[in-house]
């Protein structure tokens, strides 16, 4: 007979999840079908015992209750092949025996009817009682996390807090002992069943063949070898089942010997995990209910590829939630609740807050998120790649927020400037074919994530007869500065993202590992805030512009800027490096320094890059009016005598970069 091979995992208990909740409905279907059953099969039995007048009849609709089991279609029958075939048999002995005695009755009352009223009486209806027990016992769970959820974070109350830990952590395992008796119950169920339904049915052929002397030796001939296979299976089944509840008595002892900070939140001993590229749990999520309402709901997501599912309780499969590709994740403050975080789109049209249930699991969704949107996931080995990258960022990257004094013991505090001081003398004789990072950016190089304007200089431009620049092309008479400009002025929509100091500046591939390892240092610590500005492109310079107050952060000669590129696979990604000089030396030349500015774009970064090698062009042809005239021949102008660039995005950036704000990168 072989072993039955549907069984709920213990293991699994504990978790609860959707898919441990889909497979329990599957037993909760089957031993629903199987008390209908046996309430049918009962009946059938009992008319067999009462019906003495009536025996032909009874013994006909017995013999096709026996055939109707092979037709109940059981959603765990697999493996009751030889139930079946045994039933058959059964029901072509009961067809052959329609004739009955009145002294049958006490043999059959102890031997068919006794039996199955047992196993109705006892397993079926402890699993009604313990279905009953794990519901209660769920519903009072799923009401301590909902007070837990809403402990308050600014103001907290260490003794509330303690009550509400030590009332989830009484209910979850109150519902974890209730899960594992209800689901050994169920699993025993399926050796019992099949033990119930063969039982009573050879108890009845005994008696049968006890009191027909006429034909008792005829029929012996016949089931002798018969009833004793099916006697050595339900020995067999028995055997197997004392075995199997016997290993699930040891797993359920094993399982409830765990600490309890296994049933407490907030309690995890194990280190956060940061290259995570798959990650699943339960979560709350915000939904709004009204115009100023809103209702968190608990709900079970889980990562498949590049996204992110959601599925409900009862659900056999999760639905997409949102495309993770190219999305942005950052931690926010949200109705004074604790480890919450924010999941925004790549259009920034569509956002969602979730709250974790610990500060592990919380961290853990941010850098799995964000190492998902970077698309790792597709590589050949995902796992190594996310290492490598957390390992090698922590290793080469020391974030700095601002214009900071360096600590003592760090590189070059000058790197942390604009067109900073390369500490690394001979640094500017690299050749541009160097590949190894450490002859492109120092290691340990710090990294600036914004450019704060002094107040003292903010306070200078407004003084200066509150004179702003204007983005888009208004000039003063009296400015030679906008004279020289008005051949071109382009303005992007731009986030900038960061800038360290370079050891070279005629390579490309400076930009490219600045760009890596601006955007891992932001991922590894969680910086994903970004401040939108105006980069305006001018014959003459480059200007990063605060849209709101028009004043200038910082300024570039189009001259100093040495190199320029965009991402290859990230086209919102651009950055260039400028050119400076370091006079700490006493050199009066000055040695030069290199410094890369990495910025995430709304349109394409090839257009920016475009667009600064014509202003080099510009710049290049003034010096000679006929090469001059002849390059605006070429180019189309505007009304005003301005060279036309990008005329359709223009302004879709400067315009529908207001309402996305958050970084993509």
């Amino acid at each position: 007979m072989p072993a039955v091979h549907h069984k709920l995992l213990l293991e699994d208990a504990l978790q609860d999840s959707p898919q441990t909740r889909s497979l329990l409905s599957v037993f909760e279907e089957d031993a629903g079908m199987l008390t209908d059953y046996t309430n049918q099969l009962l009946q059938s039995m009992q008319r067999v015992f009462g019906a003495q007048s009536e025996m032909g009849l009874a013994t006909e609709q017995l013999s096709q209750q026996l055939l109707d089991y092979e037709k109940k279609n059981f959603a765990l029958g697999k493996g009751d092949e030889e139930v079946i075939t045994t039933l058959q048999n059964f029901a072509k002995t009961v067809g052959e025996l329609n004739s009955l005695h009145s002294e049958l009755a006490n043999q059959m009352a102890d031997s068919m009817v006794f039996p199955l009223i047992q196993f109705r009486e006892k397993d079926l209806t402890e699993i009604s009682t313990l279905k009953e027990i794990y519901g209660i016992a769920t519903d009072e769970h799923e009401a301590a996390m909902v007070k837990y959820s809403r402990l308050p974070k600014k103001k907290e109350n260490e003794k509330l807090k303690s009550d509400l830990v030590k009332e989830v952590a009484y209910t979850r395992r109150k519902q974890h002992q209730a899960s594992l008796q209800y689901y050994c119950a169920l699993n025993a169920l399926q050796y019992r069943k099949r033990v119930a339904m063969l039982e009573p049915m050879l108890g009845y052929t005994h008696a049968q063949i006890g009191f027909f002397k006429k034909g008792i030796e005829l029929v012996s001939k016949k089931m002798d070898n018969f009833l004793t296979s099916v006697s050595n299976m339900t020995q067999n089944i028995q055997a197997q089942l004392d075995t199997e509840a016997e290993a699930m008595r040891v797993s359920q002892r094993e399982l409830l010997s765990v600490e309890d900070t296994v049933y407490m939140p907030d309690k995890d001993t194990e280190p956060v995990n940061r290259t995570l590229i798959q990650k699943a749990g339960f979560l709350n999520i915000r939904n709004k209910t009204g115009l100023v309402t809103t209702a968190w709901d608990r709900l079970y997501f889980f990562t498949q590829g590049g996204n992110l599912m959601c599925q409900p309780r009862g659900a056999v499969a999760g639905g997409m939630v949102l495309d993770l590709d190219n999305s942005s994740v950052m931690a926010v403050e949200c109705e004074d609740r604790r480890y919450c975080f924010q999941i925004t789109s790549p259009t920034g049209k569509t956002s969602m807050i979730l709250q974790a249930e610990s500060k592990r699991e919380y961290e853990e969704w941010i850098c799995t998120v964000n190492n998902i949107s970077r698309q790792i996931y597709l590589t050949d080995n995902p796992e190594a790649v996310a290492i490598r990258l957390n390992q090698t960022a922590i290793q080469a990257v020391t974030p700095i927020t601002s214009f900071e004094k360096r600590p003592e013991g760090s590189p070059n505090p000058d790197r942390a400037k604009p067109g900073g001081v390369n500490a690394v003398s001979g640094g500017s004789q690299k050749s541009g074919a160097a590949t190894e990072p450490e002859d492109l950016i120092a290691p340990g190089t710090p990294i600036q994530f914004d450019i704060m304007l002094p107040a003292s200089e903010f306070q200078d431009q407004n003084r200066a007869g509150g004179r702003r620049t204007n983005p888009f092309g208004e000039t003063d008479d009296d400015c030679s500065t906008e004279s020289d400009d008005s051949l071109l002025q382009q303005v992007f929509a731009v986030r900038f993202q960061g800038s360290m100091a370079v050891r070279c500046g005629n390579n490309q591939e400076v930009i490219y590992e600045a760009m890596r390892q601006v955007l891992a240092a932001r991922a590894i610590h969680n910086i994903f805030r970004t401040t939108e500005s105006h980069l305006m492109v001018t014959s003459s310079s480059l200007r990063l512009i605060d849209p709101q107050t028009q004043v200038t952060r910082i300024s570039f000669q189009l001259g100093e800027v040495c190199q320029f590129a965009a991402h290859q696979e990230n086209g919102r990604l651009m950055g260039f490096v400028v050119e400076g000089r370091d006079w700490s030396d006493g050199d009066e030349e000055g040695e030069p320094s290199f410094s890369a500015f990495v910025f995430e774009s709304n349109t394409e970064g090839e257009k920016i890059c475009y667009t600064i090698s014509l202003a080099k062009e510009i710049a290049e042809a003034k010096k000679d009016p006929e090469a001059l005239a002849q390059l605006m021949k070429n180019m189309p102008l505007t009304n005003d005598g301005k060279f036309l660039l990008l005329e359709p995005e223009t302004g879709d950036t400067t315009n529908g970069a207001e309402d996305d704000l958050e970084s993509e990168a």
